[in-house]
């Protein structure tokens, strides 16, 4: 498994929205939440047929997001493909 190489890059965020911020702009779905650990950006996961949290990444090239989801504690670096078992 690779190991990310971006975790210096992880901020305390606020997130920009209690759903995905874009889906909730169009008035769509989602199935899960993630958070940008650079800004907050709050997107649907991959299983969402939006997919607006790579979509953000690819966008703004934020390496890592957190799982938004009750009682989930980990993470992914897009850039790194690397799982964070927590963060």
């Amino acid at each position: 498994m690779a190991a990310c190489t971006h975790l210096a890059e992880i901020r305390e965020v606020a997130p920009s929205a209690n759903g995905c911020e874009d889906c909730l702009k169009i008035g769509d779905e989602w199935l899960h939440l993630r958070l940008c650990k650079s800004c907050g950006h709050v997107g649907c996961c991959d299983s969402s047929k939006n997919k607006h949290a790579t979509k953000h990444f690819h966008q703004t090239r934020h390496p890592i997001i957190e799982s938004f989801e009750a009682g989930e504690e980990w993470g992914y670096c897009y850039v790194d493909d690397a799982f964070l078992e927590s963060l």
